[in-house]
């Protein structure tokens, strides 16, 4: 609650000058209060038991005139509301979309379902529950002035017998907050745990099905579910002992006031003032202190919970180590530009290992293909040597020393299948990894990779590129271009010239091939593979790496692919589908048998 309140200090100080409005609209509703009980009490007294029914007949008319002003007021209120409520939900999406972009790019992309839960279910419970709870209150503050007020006009001796059970109300009310707020959060994190259990288990249905533990996945999740369910009880129980403190406020004083009537009348209470004391108290002041009760004990407690999940401490993000003397040093010579040491890799803490205990060194100026059935983990190795997925075991490191977010971009470049194309020049396309390159840089790029023929089609660098009038192997040369021109240490394609044919994939690997970086192809064809120094033979956790000759003596494997693979020249389409039956047939079983397909990078 301290958090919140410091929190909400400067929100409402900003917005001291819509409070202000909001309260001028509301003194309607004071003077509407004040003027019902009090209208009544002259209407009785001085007008009709005095005998003077034009007098009575003329207070009951100013109090009923006195609501048309509070009607009234109404529209203004609601204006200055949106003023108040609206700022809170935009900052709370804001907060929450910033924690989830700041633990993606912190965390390799670990976003998780309380951003979600927050940005759409809890925003908008905070909207809500803060509306409905600066209505009531306000409501309650004006109404409870004008009883108290009318009151004292009346007789201050009504306040004696008012006052006690409003107060022990209260008291038994505000005992219940704090167990209803722990219950109402221990319900919202039950509410979370389900909705991520329910996230992990959409992703994992083919790893629970191959593994076999649907009875256990069974187990968790109804355990998950009474978890929710002994929550939601807890809070109904205590919603209950919030209907006593209901009862005593909202029951119990107009029953005192009738029992209390014949010692007021004989202290000097007149009738009428009896009749406007009950017309307070059952009109005014009893509705108020229900509503204000009703609201605080449901959407009050959700809006301080909800703030409380908003405003707590971030978990803290998975920072790279300082830089030490030895990370700041350039390498020394010979150091390779990417090592694998004994790394796993998988897709869940019971999924089976894509990568298993794999040791890999790239050298500078290698050309390494890695070549396999659909499934076998070619894309999750690019993404783990990329850095862009963490593996669970194991180590990888860049130029000798440990992947870190901070060197990404000057030590590598991962090109997927599917090419990133923006609207806007040519040029500035290119340029995207290197902003600084010349014309005449780019001219021998296009000449390199094959780019010419695009930039002829299009007329000059600085004409406008719509990616969706682009085919896909042109948004692919564009890809491989930006890519050239960035001559990174470590470059590896995804799939990234899947969608050219043989004679232009030839041109663009033979020109990174020249490159002083090494280079990384997830090959598609056996040409990829041929035209590299080393191959690696993935078949789920097991790997075999060695020139094309030593792999045609030592690899069952690579010998089925060499034998089944689409013939030199063919456009027909690649990857497993492009392979013959017993290699699809190897690749659907080993993917099933193994792991959801790895996530696009």
């Amino acid at each position: 609650m301290r958090r919140v309140a410091r929190e909400a200090r400067p929100f409402l100080r900003a917005r001291s000058g819509a409070i202000l409005r909001l309260a001028g609209w509301s003194l309607l509703e004071f003077a509407q209060t004040f003027l019902s009980g009090y209208g009544v009490a002259r209407a009785l007294d001085d007008g009709f038991l005095a005998g003077r029914p034009a007098t009575g007949l003329l207070w009951l008319a100013v109090a009923a005139v006195a609501v048309l002003p509070s009607v009234l007021a109404a529209r203004g209120v609601f204006g200055r509301l949106a003023d108040l409520v609206e700022p809170l939900r935009d900052g709370l999406v804001r907060r929450a979309v910033s924690r989830a972009l700041s633990g993606a790019l912190g965390r390799s992309g670990d976003v998780s379902t309380r951003s979600l839960s927050q940005v759409t279910h809890q925003s908008e419970i905070a909207r809500d529950g803060w509306a409905g709870l600066v209505l009531t209150l306000r409501s309650f503050v004006f109404t409870a002035a004008g009883a108290v007020t009318g009151l004292l006009a009346l007789s201050p001796a009504l306040l004696l017998i008012v006052l006690p059970p409003l107060v022990l109300g209260a008291a038994l009310f505000l005992a219940t907050l704090p167990p209803m707020a722990a219950r109402q959060r221990a319900y919202l994190a039950a509410d979370e745990a389900y909705a991520a259990h329910a996230g992990e288990l959409a992703a994992s249905l083919r790893d629970i099905a191959a593994a076999g533990t649907a009875d256990r996945t069974v187990a968790e999740s109804r355990a998950l579910a009474a978890a929710q369910l002994t929550a939601s009880r807890s809070l109904a129980r205590w919603s209950a002992v919030r209907v006593v403190a209901l009862a005593v406020c909202g029951r119990f004083p107009p029953l005192l006031l009738l029992l209390g009537a014949p010692w007021l009348l004989r202290n000097g209470l007149t009738p009428g003032a009896l009749v406007g004391a009950l017309t307070y108290l059952t009109q005014a002041l009893a509705p108020a202190v229900q509503a204000l009760m009703t609201m605080l004990g449901t959407a009050g407690g959700r809006l301080v919970v909800v703030l409380d999940r908003f405003t707590d401490a971030p978990p803290p993000p998975a920072e790279d180590p300082p830089p030490t003397a030895r990370d700041t040093a350039p390498p020394p010579r010979g150091t390779p530009v990417a090592a694998l040491h004994e790394v796993t890799f998988a897709y869940g803490p019971r999924a089976h290992p894509v990568l298993d205990r794999l040791s890999l060194t790239i050298g500078a100026g290698e050309h390494l293909a890695v070549v396999g059935p659909s499934g076998s983990g070619k894309s999750t190795l690019a993404a783990v040597l990329a850095g862009t997925e963490r593996p669970t075991g194991g180590a990888v490191r860049w130029r000798g020393r440990p992947v870190r977010q901070a060197d990404a971009t000057s030590v590598r470049v991962l090109l997927p299948q599917h090419a990133y194309v923006f609207s806007g020049s040519l040029r500035d396309n290119l340029r995207y990894l290197r902003p600084d390159a010349s014309d005449r840089e780019i001219a021998a790029m296009a000449d390199a990779v094959g780019l010419d023929a695009l930039l002829s089609r299009l007329g000059s660098l600085d004409a406008v590129v719509e990616p969706d009038r682009l085919s896909q192997g042109e948004r692919q040369l564009v890809a491989l271009g930006r890519a050239y021109l960035a001559a990174p240490p470590l470059l590896i394609l995804d799939e990234a010239t899947s969608r050219l044919d043989p004679a232009a994939e030839t041109r663009a690997e033979l020109a990174f091939a020249a490159l002083p970086g090494a280079l990384v192809v997830v090959a598609h064809r056996l040409s990829s593979a041929r035209r590299a120094d080393r191959t690696l033979v993935m078949d789920g956790p097991r790997t075999r790496c060695g020139t094309p000759a030593e792999l045609l003596r030592s690899s069952a494997l690579y010998r089925d692919l060499a034998g089944l693979w689409e013939p030199e020249g063919s456009d027909a389409p690649t990857g497993a589908a492009g392979l013959g039956g017993r290699e699809r047939r190897l690749g659907e079983e080993r993917a099933i048998r193994s792991t959801p397909p790895p996530s696009p990078v």
